[in-house]
């Protein structure tokens, strides 16, 4: 059996989908499923067992024998959110109780961090676990991953293949529940949909242009086929970027959406909001040097061919992975 936590979010249940197109069915799928929103994400794949986030620990514990890869997605991910108490709790001390669990059962684990651990980018993108100590996250979410994988690599025991993936932003199908903190690719189609127009973040940062501030935007397909790499791979442990190695423009972002969906463009500006500004990223870009180093070859989806994708085969189409 696989196991993949936070099966009924976004990129979990995409993950689920990917393992039974390549025939994984006996999946474990760990989460909070009280969520009526999320149903749609799961329902009509392929899973042997539903266990309740909660007791998945336990659960572990007397179905070990039969586990033969854990994909720790699940976690927190609001970054507006700032009681550090829930992130610890279900980022950080959850994890770590994967993590031990993994160890114990000599299970293989892959887990998921952030791009949200570089913070505004002081010591640049790499993911050289020797600078990770000291990368300073700009929210308590950011924090959680980067105190998680600043205990990982301090640990004297560690399972016997284990991967941290720096998620830089992602974007794709079934996200439809995440509203806010759904991709701004989600955010573009909703707005070019209702209004017939997009308006985008005004920049703030002299050497940024309205519109030109940067990120590292992934198809959540390109991510879900590391994980397939790094699930039949399993050696080269380690923590490792995953974005696609390439950042655009928001201006970009938006000029493909209104092309995908064959609406003319039409784009303002309204200022950054000042509570967030400060803190506000003007550009991320993952090195993806490591992991290509270890045979990862496969070509990630362009911004046009990933935004393409998405909107016209699952946006427009209002379908799922």
């Amino acid at each position: 059996m696989i196991v993949v936590t936070g099966a009924a979010g976004f990129i979990g249940s995409v993950l689920i989908g990917r393992l039974n197109k390549e025939g994984f069915n006996a999946i474990v799928a760990v989460d909070d499923f009280s969520k009526e929103a999320k149903k749609l994400n799961y329902e009509h794949k392929n899973i042997k067992a539903f266990v309740p986030r909660e007791q998945f620990v336990e659960w572990l514990a007397a179905n070990q024998q039969e586990v033969e890869f854990i994909f720790h997605i699940g976690a927190r991910t609001d970054t507006t959110e700032f009681d550090r108490e829930v992130f610890n709790k279900l980022n950080l001390h959850y994890t770590q109780a994967v993590w031990q669990a993994c160890c114990r059962y000599q299970i293989p684990l892959v887990y998921a961090s952030s791009a949200a651990t570089y913070g505004l980018g002081e010591h640049g993108y790499d993911d050289n676990e020797a600078i990770i100590p000291q990368l300073k996250p700009l929210n308590p979410y950011g924090d959680s991953k980067n105190d998680f994988d600043k205990w990982a690599l301090t640990q004297a025991e560690k399972p016997f293949f284990w991967a941290g993936l720096k998620f830089f932003n992602v974007y794709g199908p079934n996200e439809y529940h995440k509203g806010r903190m759904a991709s701004v690719i989600w955010h573009t189609y909703q707005q070019i949909k209702k209004n017939g127009e997009m308006k985008l973040f005004r920049s703030h940062n002299p050497d940024y242009r309205d519109g030109e501030q940067m990120r590292d935007f992934v198809y959540v397909k390109d991510l879900v086929e590391v994980c397939m790499f790094l699930m039949h791979h399993r050696k080269n442990s380690g923590i490792y970027n995953l974005g696609s190695g390439k950042a655009r423009t928001f201006l970009d972002l938006a000029k493909n959406t209104f092309k995908a969906m064959q609406v003319a463009e039409n784009i303002s500006f309204v200022d950054t909001p000042a509570d967030i500004r400060d803190k506000y990223q003007y550009f991320t870009e993952a090195n993806m040097s490591k992991l290509r180093s270890i045979g990862y070859e496969k070509p990630f989806h362009t911004l046009e061919e990933g935004v393409a994708d998405y909107v016209t085969n699952y946006l427009v189409a209002e379908k799922y992975y």
